[in-house]
């Protein structure tokens, strides 16, 4: 049997994109957008490594290699964005995986499409209203005066006066959390009750048959079968554990709560635009890139190393 040569591959190659270049044309925006605004201002990680100056040409400007990293481990307000920003995110990553699972695995098990689709549509309305608008509505419901949930709370008598829900430092991370979980669970549930129409029904027969009821249905055949959306969805996860939300913490914030709202993205927005220390402010946006990078690979190697599903 004749093997193809370079040049026949290189013909077979130029051959098949030709005959997809429909598809071709239809990617060629896509990939010209992802050059154009992500590869193009990655040019800017060079004002990490100097004194940046607006006003010099590239060629004057004043190389000082880490020195601008090495001030970040020192910089105590840096540390506490860092923390901050890690405790944000491990409570939403947390209570959104374990929210969305939960409602998908209901919704799977109600038999009244009625309900479901009604639950399905309460639930994931939230995830097209901006963060803008949400945070609003959370300093509305959580304010002390006519705030809705202090009004409850002294309704039924579980407490006696009104409580500073955005002024006292142990509550703001988990507002964020749970904010986070009513806006985005519906349409991550989207995501596992798809998961779940691939499981076959013929499974589920059989556990009947066996003797399950619908907990060990649940148990034995429903979460095995989207445990592998489950890991890749973790990974998915691992890769954005410094991107905590930015537009609540930031509008949330008062000066009472500081030392638990500053995130690593309010650190980048207060030494770039207020003030002008543009190199730190790149060394600290390339710090948070480089560590989701390095988690991303670290969780895909162990789902790869324990014969999980994985991203590649």
């Amino acid at each position: 049997m004749s093997q193809a040569t370079p040049l026949n591959r290189k013909k077979t190659f130029w051959q098949m994109l030709f005959s997809q270049r429909q598809l071709v044309l239809m990617s060629l925006p896509f990939v010209l957008y992802i050059i154009l605004f992500k590869f193009v201002p990655l040019w800017g990680w060079n004002m990490a490594f100097q004194n940046y100056k607006p006003n010099l040409p590239f060629s004057k400007q004043q190389w000082i290699g880490l020195t601008k990293f090495f001030f970040l481990f020192k910089d105590r307000e840096f540390l506490m964005s860092l923390r901050n920003t890690v405790g944000m995110s491990l409570i939403s990553t947390a209570l959104g995986f374990i929210t969305a699972i939960l409602i998908a695995v209901f919704l799977n098990e109600v038999q009244c499409v009625a309900i479901k689709r009604f639950t399905q549509t309460v639930s994931y309305l939230p995830h097209f209203l901006s963060w803008v608008i949400v945070t609003g509505l959370v300093a509305n419901a959580l304010a002390v005066e006519d705030g809705i949930l202090n009004d409850m709370l002294m309704f039924f008598g579980l407490i006696d006066k009104p409580i500073q829900w955005l002024a006292t430092p142990k509550y703001f991370w988990h507002i964020i959390g749970w904010t986070y979980v009513w806006k985005e669970v519906g349409w991550n549930t989207i995501v596992y009750l798809g998961a779940m129409t691939a499981i076959d029904p013929n499974l589920y027969e059989a556990a009947e048959i066996d003797g399950c009821g619908r907990i060990r249905k649940i148990w034995h055949v429903t979460l095995p079968g989207i445990k592998p959306t489950i890991i890749i969805m973790m990974i998915m996860s691992a890769g954005h554990i410094l991107d905590a939300n930015f537009e609540m913490p930031f509008f949330l914030r008062n000066g009472m709560i500081e030392d638990v709202a500053s995130t690593i993205d309010i650190y980048v927005l207060k030494y770039g635009f207020k003030q002008f220390d543009f190199a730190l402010a790149t060394a600290a946006g390339i710090f948070k890139n480089v560590v989701n990078i390095l988690l991303l690979l670290v969780a895909n190697y162990i789902a790869k190393s324990a014969g999980e599903e994985r991203l590649i």
